[in-house]
């Protein structure tokens, strides 16, 4: 915070990394002296919310020594430029361990589907065959966190205040994912036939459809995190965030951590191959379960459409409507050409470029206005936390996103209930509501205050608690009321 107003731009991000000492890179504003001193205040948050304000003056040139200042506390003047080893490890094994709880989130509910087929797939065969199809998926799902986490570090050098599960902040990506995981529900019902899915039809055993069944598994493994990416779980919002301001070797190694973690209950058939030979054996049944499982798809991509809505508004609905029925008329075309129709590989192309067209729309779509804050709360900014923790008011922050689907799950079942309401009225606790659905740069900073990087994210502020408590990801009316009465605990004692 410069001493001087005008010199720097304090609503762009402020990324600190590693280097020589710690590296705090500012964005200049039309004020700013490149020849003179710059002071004023550098606060710091560790992953505890605790804050330390250090008063400095910074001086073109190497560093001349620690910060100056009543305020100013030691600093190293050359930081280490890595942790040390078992700090790495620690972050590794936040990592796994979040990526293994991953799979019980209901972030992940509509990707059950997807993880069912590839254990279905594995099934009954010999151990070769179940230990390369468990590998192909744990492929699919390494690549994917890789993939984003890539993404995510390389639009941070660049200076975007990007956070986990950016994808889902637009919604001409998130339209996208629907009408993939539409056509994935219309390749199960039989429609038309893909890779690996034709082989399950089929029988299982033939070296094309071997390989096939290859494909069709780390395609499944890929979207896997994709759907399953725009929550967190506990530990993986700790291994998320370190791995963002750690080197990009260790940044490389925490997401592989993350994809090991989520992979890990079928990468145990691959470890494991008692555990593959007590799958039932492909047959005709997978015909039956392949059917039935596309209506778990179809759900996810109805949930996706409804994330639309609230991003795009009603545009946006009209062009997810046109592009579904694209996707439908593409796939019946393509059904017909593998059947030997001679124009449906033409229709299926045309259809393609409809939905695709409908993207465009939606893209350019002006964007929904932000979700207004439920009647016993309000929208979030820092002046208002600021101020209601300056009178002595007990705050709840909520920070949530539309394409959060444990958020959605924890609002409905702990937080907007009668039980919950009661208690929040009874001691005149302030919610505070940060929609990060569209990652405003103000709610990012206040994530990453946290050391977090994604959502859900709940601290409950109180007199007693001044740094605030985290509470956990999956929350419960109970667990609220809790932490509520804890920290009244604290008021009085």
């Amino acid at each position: 915070f410069p001493a001087t107003p005008g010199q720097l731009r304090n609503a762009a991000p402020q990324p600190l990394t590693r280097g020589d000492g710690l590296i705090l890179r500012l964005t200049p504003a039309a004020g700013f002296a490149p020849a003179q001193a710059l002071r004023g205040v550098l606060e710091l948050t560790d992953r505890t919310g605790a804050r330390t304000a250090l008063a400095i003056v910074a001086t073109p040139g190497p560093p001349h020594g620690p910060p100056h200042g009543p305020l100013a506390g030691p600093l190293a003047r050359n930081a280490p430029p890595a942790a040390p080893a078992s700090a790495l490890w620690a972050l590794l094994g936040f990592g796994f361990l979040g990526g293994l709880i991953l799979n019980l989130m209901p972030c992940v509910f509509p990707v059950l589907a997807l993880k069912a087929m590839a254990l279905a797939g594995a099934g009954g065969g010999a151990n070769a065959r179940v230990r390369a199809l468990a590998l192909s998926y744990a492929a699919g799902v390494l690549a994917a966190f890789t993939a984003l986490g890539l993404a995510l570090l390389v639009a941070r050098a660049a200076g975007y205040g990007l956070g986990w599960g950016f994808q889902f902040a637009s919604p001409a990506a998130v339209g996208a994912m629907a009408l993939v995981l539409f056509a994935v529900g219309l390749n199960l019902s039989g429609v038309f036939q893909a890779g690996g899915s034709a082989g399950l039809v089929q029988g299982v055993g033939q070296g094309v459809i071997a390989r096939g069944g290859h494909v069709g598994s780390f395609f499944t493994g890929l979207l896997a995190v994709v759907v399953a990416s725009p929550c967190t779980a506990p530990f993986m919002a700790a291994a998320v965030g370190g791995a963002l301001a750690a080197p990009g070797i260790v940044a490389v190694g925490v997401f592989l951590a993350l994809g090991a973690g989520l992979a890990a209950p079928v990468l145990a058939l691959a470890a494991i191959p008692a555990l593959g030979r007590r799958l039932p054996r492909p047959g005709a049944w997978m015909v039956r379960l392949r059917q039935v499982l596309a209506f778990p798809m179809y759900g996810a991509a109805v949930w996706l459409v409804w994330v639309v809505s609230t991003e795009a508004g009603s545009p946006g609905v009209a062009a997810m409507g046109a592009a579904l029925v694209a996707i439908g008329f593409a796939a019946w075309s393509l059904g017909l050409a593998q059947q030997g129709g001679r124009v449906g590989f033409a229709l299926a192309g045309a259809g393609a470029l409809a939905a695709l067209a409908a993207l465009g729309w939606i893209a350019a779509t002006p964007p929904a206005a932000a979700r207004a804050a439920p009647a016993s709360g309000m929208a979030f900014s820092a002046a208002r936390l600021a101020r209601l923790r300056a009178v002595g008011r007990p705050v709840f922050v909520d920070v949530t996103a539309r394409w959060c689907l444990t958020c959605q799950v924890n609002e409905r079942l702990a937080l907007d209930t009668p039980t919950t309401r009661a208690a929040f009225a009874a001691r005149h606790v302030a919610v505070l509501v940060a929609d990060w659905t569209a990652q405003p740069a103000a709610i990012t900073r206040y994530l990453r205050a946290h050391g977090r990087d994604g959502v859900p994210l709940y601290v409950f502020y109180a007199p007693g608690v001044p740094h605030g408590r985290l509470l956990p990801q999956l929350l419960t009316p109970g667990l609220v009321q809790h932490a509520i009465e804890r920290a009244s605990g604290a008021m009085h004692g």
